[in-house]
Formats: C-alpha cells, structure tokens, sequence
C-alpha cells in the first residue's frame, strides 16, 4: 500500500515541479543558467529540510503521510531534495569528508554519465542510419 502515497505524492511533487520551472522559466527572455530548475531544487531543498526538523519534534505524522510528502511529493519534485537532506545528516554526523566525496562522486559521475549515455545513444542512433 506504500507505494500507492509514493506514487501519488511523486504525481503531484512532478507536476508542481513542471508549474514552478515552467513559471520561472518564462520570466527570463536570455537565461543564463537554467533558473526554473534552480529554483525547484532549492524550493525543494528548504521544503525537504523544513520537513525533516519538523519530524524530530512532531513524531505523531503517520508513516504513510512521511512517505506521501518526503518519498512521493519531494521525491517527485526534486530528488535534489534528497540529496541535500543526506548530505546534510552526513554533516550533521561530522562525517564532512564523507559529505564531500558524496557531493564529488553524485554530481562529477552523475553529469559523466550524462554525457556517457548522451554519446552512446548518439553511437546507437549512428549505426542504426
């Protein structure tokens, strides 16, 4: 039954997600940098990290509606959030060296495999003309 709160938490945080940089987006005729998605995944950082401080005092939220907000309706807006939120309780834990090579290895391997899958459905594509 969980995964049914995830799901429809994950519909409603993807469509705020696609209002909010959508929305943003539009009030910028020569962007910079892709300001909708900053945006979100800052929104959803302060949310994600609102939520968790609020859930070290206020033990009485059901387990489904944690997983709905934090899984489903977070996880759908941005998994920043939950990036930000463990290397933020790595921090907590004074494990900084550890918060560092998480934040090196998920954003250096995440945007190399990026390219990596980039360029290989480009090979892929290739062959196939």
């Amino acid at each position: 039954m969980n995964w049914i709160w995830v799901g429809l938490g994950g519909m409603l945080g993807s469509i705020a997600r696609y209002v909010i940089s959508t929305f943003v987006s539009q009030l910028f005729t020569k962007p910079l940098l892709p300001y909708g998605l900053i945006t979100v995944n800052i929104l959803g950082c302060l949310l994600i990290g609102f939520l968790a401080g609020f859930l070290q005092f206020k033990q009485g939220l059901r387990p489904e509606m944690v997983l709905f907000l934090m899984v489903g309706v977070l996880g759908g807006f941005t998994t920043f959030s939950s990036f930000g939120l463990e290397t933020f309780e790595l921090l907590r834990q004074n494990e900084v060296m550890a918060a560092l090579v998480d934040v090196l290895l998920q954003v250096g391997f995440g945007t190399l495999s990026v390219a990596i899958g980039f360029y290989a459905a480009l090979k892929l594509v290739g062959s196939m003309a």
